[in-house]
C-alpha cells in the first residue's frame, strides 16, 4: 500500500509539472517566428522536430535546417517562463548540428596547418621561440670587447642559425624534392648538375650535395639543385646530329662523259705584225674572211700607168 501510494504521488507530481510546461510546449509558431527571424529566408526554416526539456520552465523547440550546406543540422529555439506565468518568452535561436550533421574538420593550431607554398605577399608568419629548426647564433660573452669583435667582424650578428635538424631536414626535403636525382628531368637528362659550368657551389656541410643553378635556359635557374641532379641545358652535352626530314637528293657523276675544254695561249706583241697560224685540222674549218689576201706577182711602178 505504501508503494503504491508512493508511485501515485509521483504520477501526480509529473502531471502537474507537465500542465505547468504545457505552455511552452505549445509555443510552436512563437519558436518558429523566432527561428525565421534569425535564417536569412523563411524558407530555411523546416518542419517542427519536436521538444526538448533543458530545465524547470525551459524547454527548447527543434526545427529542421533546409539550407544548402547544413545537411543534418537544425534551428533550436529556447523557451522559458517565469514561475506561475502563462506567457513564453524566447531565450535564444541557435543553429546547431545534428546526428549525421556535416561538420567542419577538427581545429589545429596554424603551426599544422600550414603548408610549403601558403605564405604569400604580405603574409607574416608568427614567431617561434623554440623551434627545433634553429639554435642560437651567438651568446653574448658579456665581454663588449669580445662580444663586438664576434658581431662585428666575425659576422656573428644573426640571433638564430640553422641547427643539425634543421639542416637535416632541409637536405631531405631538397634532395627527395624536384630538384633532386629522381626527378624526371633528372632521369632523362645525359650529365649530372656537378659537372656542370652553370652550378654554383654552396659552402659548409650542405655545399657537398647541393649547389644553385645559374643557367638562364634551364627550368632550374636560380633554384638549390643536387649534385646529381640534370637537365638538358647541360654546359657540355650536345644533341646527336640527325637527318634530315627532307633531305637533298645525293648528286649523278657520270665518269664516262668527257667535256673539251679548249685552252688559247697567250701571244705576246711583237713590232711585226704577226702572221697568223692556222692548223691543219682547223683550215678546212676557218671563215673565208679570215685567210690572208693572195700577193701580186709584180707592184707596178709609181710613173707607169695602170692597165
Amino acid at each position: 500500500m505504501v508503494a503504491v501510494a508512493a508511485a501515485e504521488e509521483r504520477s501526480r507530481g509529473v502531471s502537474a509539472r507537465a500542465a505547468r510546461d504545457a505552455v511552452l510546449t505549445g509555443a510552436v509558431e512563437l519558436a518558429r517566428a523566432a527561428a525565421q527571424e534569425v535564417a536569412e529566408s523563411p524558407e530555411d526554416v523546416g518542419e517542427h522536430l519536436g521538444t526538448y526539456a533543458e530545465a524547470d520552465r525551459l524547454i527548447s523547440h527543434r526545427f529542421a535546417c533546409t539550407m544548402r550546406g547544413y545537411r543534418g543540422w537544425h534551428w533550436t529555439v529556447t523557451l522559458a517562463r517565469v514561475p506561475r506565468g502563462r506567457t513564453a518568452t524566447v531565450c535564444e535561436v541557435e543553429l546547431l548540428p545534428g546526428d549525421g550533421a556535416l561538420l567542419a574538420p577538427s581545429w589545429l593550431p596554424w603551426s599544422e596547418r600550414l603548408r610549403p607554398g601558403d605564405v604569400g605577399p604580405g603574409d607574416v608568419l608568427p614567431f617561434r621561440a623554440d623551434d627545433p629548426r634553429l639554435e642560437p647564433g651567438y651568446v653574448p660573452t658579456g665581454d663588449e670587447e669580445q662580444d663586438a669583435v664576434a658581431i662585428e667582424e666575425l659576422a656573428l650578428a644573426r640571433a638564430r642559425v640553422l641547427s643539425p635538424q634543421g639542416r637535416d631536414e632541409a637536405a631531405e626535403r631538397w634532395y627527395r624534392g624536384s630538384r633532386g636525382p629522381t626527378a624526371r628531368g633528372a632521369v632523362a637528362s645525359a650529365a649530372e648538375c656537378g659537372s656542370c659550368g652553370f652550378l654554383v657551389t654552396l659552402r659548409g656541410s650542405l655545399g657537398q650535395v647541393f649547389g644553385v643553378c645559374a643557367n638562364e635556359w634551364s627550368p632550374d635557374d636560380g633554384k638549390v639543385v643536387s649534385l646529381d641532379h640534370g637537365c638538358g641545358a647541360h654546359s657540355e652535352t650536345d644533341v646527336e646530329p640527325q637527318r634530315s626530314d627532307w633531305p637533298d637528293a645525293d648528286p649523278l657523276v657520270d665518269e664516262l662523259h668527257v667535256e673539251i675544254v679548249s685552252l688559247l695561249e697567250s701571244v705576246a706583241p711583237t713590232a711585226e705584225p704577226a702572221t697568223a697560224v692556222v692548223s691543219s685540222a682547223d683550215a678546212d674549218e676557218a671563215p673565208v674572211d679570215a685567210q690572208p689576201d693572195p700577193q701580186p706577182d709584180s707592184v707596178p711602178a709609181a710613173d707607169e700607168p695602170h692597165e
